[in-house]
């Protein structure tokens, strides 16, 4: 795999990241994970921060 298809694939992975992330906020989901349950701020901060990824991984893979 070259070094450009890998930061295309991680860009949308993490595109993928920050959408569902955004639609937990948007629709209010709840998350628990080993039964805690997961804030609404840590999604906002999740998507502050996948977006970052996503934007830099496509700016790489160009």
């Amino acid at each position: 795999m070259s070094q450009k298809t890998y930061a295309m694939v991680t860009g949308l992975v993490f595109l993928a990241v920050t959408v569902l992330h955004a639609l937990r906020l948007l629709y209010g989901w709840n998350a628990a994970i080993a039964g805690w349950v997961v804030p609404m701020w840590l999604s906002g901060a999740a998507v502050v921060v996948s977006a970052y990824l996503a934007y830099h991984g496509f700016r790489l893979s160009k």
